[in-house]
């Protein structure tokens, strides 16, 4: 054993006494802790002698220290009264030294307010701008009348949105590579498409109500359209009691489908949306396509195998514009509804993708869809702001506050070809919507008075029935037939 002399202090206890090695790692760290405690004491210290020095040598410190000097030299020793000035002068310095920061601070604060202000109103003003200058590019046409006496509950209406949508399907600019037919082979506009989105003052539901275009209707008086001018002429169509529906547009347009549609439903209609299907695909492009779930291969009889995939597939181009148009696919139970529930679910789809991230935070995407959509919409009340409101409203909502319906019918058309509205039924669904009460139950049955075609027939249920079963077939084939001689799908 070494001698005692020799042994690390460490190692060690205060009676000199070796101890285990657990006890000498512990003191080993606390003392090259301690070591390095000291150092950094040591180095802190430098340091401060340091800036000292600096402060010291500094112009300012020469320069305030040489005065000083010089006013030893030159002054003799105060008297008690010149202490007196001079700590009050001392005292002035500092408050002039306090006013002045003070000064610089309110100065600053200013400026800044000045700049934010500024950024504020640049903000504000490039959003005006540019909402200005895309609202300039839309349409504008005469259709609403929320003054009319068709318009059911107008206070419990008062701060509620109704957009009536429209797809016109004019075949302006199709070309006959598209399969849709031309403005010479189907010359006018038709309204293939009737859409209802309400959307009550407390924005907590959307409900998109849609309109067969065959729908059975007393037309009321309207003034001609005039398509190629988006505007009414002064000559008055006379009113027809029996007509389809797409007729109230074909003859008296955007004001007369409104009219329509506010007899039918006492809805105050306060926006107008008209959209050339033309101009649709644009559109989908913008956003560079739409995402929709398919369930079952669609193939159409006149405009061919449009979307064979099924699940959720994206679509864009002229493919987006014949999944909305196509109305005699295979397996539909009528031409209208497939086409219905198809557009419904399309529609609810591109406002989805307009809200998303993907486009709102990409000013190209953005731009581009506005763009497109105003070039084939035209409207009236209608601009970024309003459509904002649409699709906000429907992004910002859970699914299952979002109803797509169908307005209610018998199922099947009568001996004229004619869709029958269920009034009944139609009649509370529209009540629910102007109070904003609970949907009634749509599979709720059709009473019994209402179950058979309009009178006039001539037939019995049962024999009106087959009789109405046979003519919708008859009208199907001969539109079909029809479609294929024209190319058209409408």
């Amino acid at each position: 054993m070494p001698a005692r002399a020799e042994l690390d202090p460490l190692t060690m206890t205060d009676e000199m006494e070796a101890i285990d090695e657990a006890t000498q790692y512990r003191r080993k760290i606390d003392h090259t802790l301690a070591r390095f405690s000291a150092a950094h004491d040591e180095m802190e210290a430098e340091e401060a002698k340091r800036r000292e020095r600096r402060e010291r040598l500094s112009p300012t410190s020469l320069i305030e220290s040489t005065r000083t000097a010089l006013q030893r030299v030159v002054t003799q020793a105060p008297s008690p009264e010149e202490d007196d000035d001079a700590e009050k002068a001392a005292q002035t310095r500092l408050q002039e030294k306090k006013a002045r920061k003070i000064e610089r601070s309110v100065r600053f604060g200013r400026i800044a307010a000045a700049v934010v202000a500024g950024l504020v109103f640049l903000g504000i003003g490039g959003a005006w701008g540019a909402q200005t200058y895309f609202d300039a590019k839309f349409t504008q046409v005469s259709a609403l009348d929320e003054n009319s006496s068709d318009i059911q509950d107008a206070d419990a209406q008062a701060n509620d949105e109704n957009f009536l949508m429209v797809g016109s399907d004019s075949r302006d600019g199709a070309s006959a590579e598209e399969g849709v037919g031309t403005a010479d082979s189907t010359p006018g506009a038709r309204s293939d498409t009737v859409m209802v989105a309400h959307i009550p003052a407390d924005r907590k539901r959307v409900v998109v109500t849609s309109f067969p275009r065959d729908l059975e209707i007393d037309r009321p008086e309207c003034q001609r359209w005039d398509p190629a001018q988006s505007k009414n002429t002064d000559e008055k169509v006379p009113e027809q009691k029996i007509a389809k529906l797409n007729t109230a547009y074909a003859v008296g347009g955007p004001s007369c489908v409104t009219k329509v549609i506010q007899q039918l439903t006492g809805l105050r209609i306060n926006h107008f949306v008209g959209i050339d299907f033309n101009g649709f695909k644009e559109m989908v492009d913008a956003v560079h396509g739409v995402t929709v779930h398919n369930e079952i291969p669609i193939d159409d009889t006149v405009l061919g195998k449009v979307l064979l995939q099924t699940g959720d597939v994206t679509i864009s181009g002229d493919q987006a514009l014949n999944f909305v148009r196509a109305r005699h696919v295979k397996g539909d139970p009528t031409s209208d509804y497939g086409r219905i529930k198809r557009q419904q679910e399309f529609i609810g789809a591109l406002l989805k993708k307009v809200m998303s991230s993907d486009v709102v935070l990409d000013p190209g995407k953005l731009s581009g869809f506005i763009t497109a959509f105003a070039k084939a919409t035209f409207g009236d009340n209608l601009g970024v702001k309003q459509m904002m409101t649409l699709a906000q409203s429907m992004k910002g909502l859970d699914q299952s506050k979002i109803s797509f319906l169908t307005v209610p019918t018998t199922g099947m058309a009568n001996s004229r070809g004619n869709e029958v509205l269920v009034r009944s039924k139609a009649k509370a669904l529209f009540d629910a919507l102007r109070s904003n009460a609970p949907l009634p139950d749509p599979n709720a049955p059709v009473p019994a008075a209402e179950q058979t075609p309009p009178a006039g027939t001539g037939t019995s249920k049962s024999s009106s029935s087959s009789s109405s079963s046979k003519t919708t077939t008859k009208t199907t084939t001969s539109k079909t037939s029809t479609s294929k001689k024209t190319g058209t799908t409408g």
